[in-house]
């Protein structure tokens, strides 16, 4: 995995109320988190940016109200008509 450097206002470590590791870490996930809700990232490697298993990531996304799946109504139907139909 690649290594970035980015600036941020001084006042987030104080608005988080953390440490620049922690600081460090949130920016990482909400970065992570957001790289996936514009699908460029799969759940797996958003974990993976986070350090984390899917499993956590994935309840991270709940806690944040951010469907782990997006479908259209065309593709719930297409998944109902192949489910019935297996």
């Amino acid at each position: 995995m690649l290594s970035i450097q980015i600036n941020i206002p001084e006042n987030l470590v104080i608005q988080l109320g953390s440490s620049l590791e922690k600081t460090r870490i949130e920016s990482q996930k909400l970065l992570a988190i957001k790289l996936f809700e514009m699908g460029y990232l799969t759940t797996g490697q958003s974990a993976e940016m986070c350090d984390m298993n899917r499993i956590d990531f994935m309840t991270e996304l709940s806690k944040m109200n951010i469907p782990v799946v997006s479908m259209d109504k065309e593709d719930i139907e297409k998944e109902i008509h192949e489910a019935i139909n297996w």
